[in-house]
């Protein structure tokens, strides 16, 4: 197991780098770890946002899509702030990114390669939108009407399988425009590679359905007997792999840097962390998980259980991670201060999102406890989709700011609980939770209310970071 990674700023000599890069939901993170004789040090870091949110052309409301173009600026933004100096001493590239969803691309057109006053870049050429993972496009009845995969993960809308079909059967015409696909971080680095067909570790390949993590295979027989472009399917390797060498320099790293084939965001983080198989690792981001590793030679079945709350999914090495992976997090709190932000708008007031964030969780610190109930899953749930959000117990009492707030962080603390309760924790023999998130960093009522929930020590703060986990992979790799 890796590590704690320490924080010891720029280091004057001249041994290499790995850069590890994290393509994530709303930010991109890059970072530079370096091996000392005290562990792996982190001697620089940059994050941006990406705002790369767009319309959905094709699905509408329900679609959640990404642009590609605005993703790929904010990773090359990140690394004209790292020190110049350090990317010429990167021996190797670390990728991690957002699981599940799929962009599409025309092999050997994806992307071009321009000079700047910061060295080589790539700039995407033809190359689809990101369809992430929140998106909603394949209804119940569409999924319900898809093959059943020969895996013990089930498809859910947002997968990259699905969304495929959904074209397949939607917008055929679509498909027939990009000869190759693959997670956004599998774009990334066949972008750098100059790959002709993509590579997808296990990783990413589990998290897009129709495939089998014992064989290590796609379902071949089943996705063309249902004639779906099996041609799109990238090559699928091992977590900790090489993907190929840097084919230009970039920016300043230099041509014929070793690149991994690409990792999924959640392996990375839980990577970075977990130093102890007694140690669960809880992230309250845009999302939440939390997540326990299985014994060493546990193999999952071979057909899906849709309405089981916890999954298990490829992590390094041959193991399996159990994790309950919510899709309502700290996007459950940023909905109800936007409903707020526009409902203040509407009464003929200007009130920024940020101003409201700090009010709303002092209200909450001053209620302790409240009797207002609030089941939090306004974006459903992959394995219950149609349970949507709901409150009971309303009286007139229940009605202020902090009960409704604490209502709504408790509420997302106990779905989650509800997916992993204690006992089951306590019955894998963890000892301690190791904390981390943007929801969690910035929320003091979602921490009580984790600390109310799971009856063990938490530890908060503890470097869970993909772009971390990314490098860290790649350090570590003989």
């Amino acid at each position: 197991m890796p590590p704690k990674i320490q924080d010891k700023g720029l280091n004057p000599a001249m041994a290499s780098c790995v850069l590890g890069i994290d393509l994530g939901t709303s930010s991109v993170k890059t970072i530079l770890v370096q091996e000392m004789e005290q562990g792996p040090t982190m001697i620089a870091s940059c994050a941006r946002e990406t705002r790369a949110q767009v319309e959905s052309p094709n699905a509408g409301p329900q679609g959640n899509e990404q642009d590609v173009r605005k993703i790929v600026a904010a990773l090359n933004d990140c690394l004209t702030v790292l020190p110049q100096q350090l990317l010429g001493r990167v021996c190797r590239i670390g990728v991690s990114g957002q699981m599940h969803g799929v962009v599409f691309w025309k092999t050997g057109q994806g992307c071009k390669w321009i000079e700047s006053e910061h060295g080589r870049r790539f700039e995407p050429e033809e190359v689809s939108h990101l369809i992430t993972w929140q998106d909603g496009r394949c209804s119940i009845p569409f999924l319900s009407s898809l093959p059943q995969p020969q895996s013990h993960l089930s498809v859910a809308t947002g997968y990259g399988c699905a969304t495929i079909y959904w074209y397949l059967k939607n917008s055929p015409d679509f498909l027939k425009c990009y000869n190759a696909a693959g997670t956004i971080q599998d774009y990334v680095v066949a972008m750098l590679c100059g790959q002709e067909r993509p590579q997808m570790t296990v990783q990413n390949a589990a998290s897009w359905g129709y495939f089998n993590t014992t064989s290590k295979s796609w379902n071949m027989d089943i996705l063309k007997e249902s004639h779906f472009p099996v041609h799109l399917l990238p090559e699928v390797v091992q977590p900790g792999e090489l993907a190929g060498e840097t084919a230009y320099m970039w920016h300043q790293i230099p041509k014929g840097t070793e690149v991994g084939a690409a990792l999924g965001d959640f392996q990375c983080s839980v990577y970075s962390c977990m130093t102890d198989s007694a140690n669960a690792v809880l992230n309250i981001s845009t999302s939440a998980q939390l997540t326990v590793l299985m014994p060493l030679g546990f193999q999952p079945g071979d057909s899906p259980n849709p309405r089981s709350p916890l999954a298990y999914y490829p992590y390094f090495n041959n193991t399996y991670l159990v994790v309950a992976a919510s899709l309502n997090g700290g996007n459950v709190v940023a909905t109800f201060v936007n409903m707020l932000v526009r409902w203040i708008a509407e009464l003929g007031l200007q009130v920024p999102e940020s101003d409201l964030y700090p009010r709303i969780i002092s209200a909450a610190l001053a209620q302790t406890d409240t009797d207002l109930s609030i089941c939090p899953t306004i974006f459903g749930e992959r394995h219950m989709p149609e349970r949507l959000a709901s409150v009971i117990g309303i009286a007139a009492s229940e009605l202020s700011l902090g009960h409704v707030t604490r209502a709504l962080c408790h509420g997302v603390v106990q779905n989650l609980h509800s997916m992993l309760p204690s006992q089951l924790l306590k019955e894998a023999g963890v000892t301690r939770i190791l904390a981390s998130g943007s929801a969690l960093g910035k929320n003091e009522v979602m921490r009580q209310e984790v600390e109310k929930a799971y009856p063990f020590p938490v530890v908060y703060g503890r470097n869970v970071d993909a772009a971390v986990g990314a490098a860290l992979a790649m350090l570590r790799r003989k």
